[in-house]
């Protein structure tokens, strides 16, 4: 035991040791942990302030580059339009040369631009030669050049063309009058034509309204129909309307009558045009198929009065029409499919 609480003593001591130890290295890592802070503060800042140093030198070397190429390119340019007027400069001494003979020495001294112009044409003989200005002659020249232009290349033959086209001029003018007399002729015709078809226009349809009433009143006893012109003041273009009201109805729009009555009132027309214009013959289709007993009567009177004047060829399947014919012809079909023709002629006795 004493052995023991010797060790022990020894261990605390020893322990004591190591914790002061442990406190002194912990006060030194927290001191030196501060000054690390510190400094990597400071070299923070630094490099913050370099780094904006940096972006404002790479601003200012941008813009340096922005300049540099424009004065670059003003340089380029510069040179470019410097070695065009040299160009210009010789072309111009060697079309001096060339076309007028001149030397740029002796052309300076005596058109250069010290030396006074010719006066505008307008001045007169007897103008002032005027000082050079530039604007003003580079205008007069664009004017001159103009007229130059105007008057074109100078034709030799100008005499000759200009006495073949006065000629080819008369023989036109001589054609145009032909042609106007021409025009007055045809228009003069045209009017003549319209005149007479107004004039046959009016005769017919002044008949044909005449009939149609007429017809009307004898298809629809108690009826009423006539036509109507759309445009009266105007014969050429003027349309053709058809009133009709059958006994007992008040519409008189075709729209809104049956289908045996607008059949009828079909075939009350087209027996009104018979009438006022009659032709030889008339062939008419299956215009019956639609009326009753009564109305089919009515029409065969209609007919029987216009083959007194005209030959009728009538298609149809009533047998009261086929009754009131002259002649019958029949088609038909056997099995084989080949259509056949049976006639017959009806004798009526006196």
């Amino acid at each position: 035991a004493a052995q023991r609480r010797a060790l022990r003593g020894a261990q605390a001591t020893l322990a004591e040791a190591v914790a002061e130890g442990a406190r002194l290295a912990l006060e030194r890592i927290a001191a030196s942990l501060a000054a690390a802070e510190s400094e990597r503060s400071a070299a923070e800042a630094g490099k913050e302030a370099r780094d904006a140093e940096l972006r404002t030198v790479r601003a200012r070397v941008r813009e340096l580059s922005v300049d540099l190429e424009k004065l670059t390119g003003s340089a380029h340019s510069g040179e470019m339009a410097r070695a065009e007027r040299r160009l210009r400069l010789e072309q111009l001494e060697t079309k001096a040369m060339e076309e007028m003979g001149v030397d740029v020495p002796t052309l300076v001294a005596e058109y250069g631009p010290t030396v006074p112009v010719p006066p505008p044409a307008e001045a007169g003989e007897d103008g002032v030669p005027v000082p050079y200005v530039r604007e003003v002659q580079l205008k007069r020249a664009k004017a001159a050049e103009r007229q130059l232009n105007q008057l074109g290349k100078i034709n030799p033959l100008a005499l000759e063309e200009f006495a073949a086209l006065e000629e080819r001029h008369a023989f036109l003018n001589a054609q145009l009058e032909d042609l106007k007399k021409t025009r007055r002729d045809l228009m003069d015709i045209v009017q003549e034509v319209d005149a007479r078809v107004q004039e046959v226009f009016a005769s017919a349809y002044l008949d044909v309204e005449r009939e149609f009433s007429a017809i009307f009143g004898r298809l629809f006893p108690g009826g009423e129909g006539r036509l109507l012109l759309t445009d009266p003041d105007d014969m050429l273009t003027t349309g053709i309307e058809v009133e009709a009201r059958p006994p007992g109805k008040k519409v008189k729009r075709l729209s809104l009558l049956s289908g045996g009555e607008r059949s009828l009132t079909a075939v009350a027309f087209l027996a009104a045009i018979f009438k006022a214009r009659p032709s030889p013959f008339y062939v008419m289709d299956e215009v019956e198929a639609a009326l009753d007993d009564t109305n089919l009567q009515r029409l065969l009177v209609i007919f029987e009065e216009l083959r007194e004047s005209s030959q009728l060829i009538v298609i149809t399947h009533q047998k009261r029409t086929m009754e009131a014919a002259d002649a019958l012809y029949g088609v038909t079909m056997q099995g084989d499919g080949i259509s056949q023709v049976i006639s017959q002629k009806i004798e009526r006795s006196a």
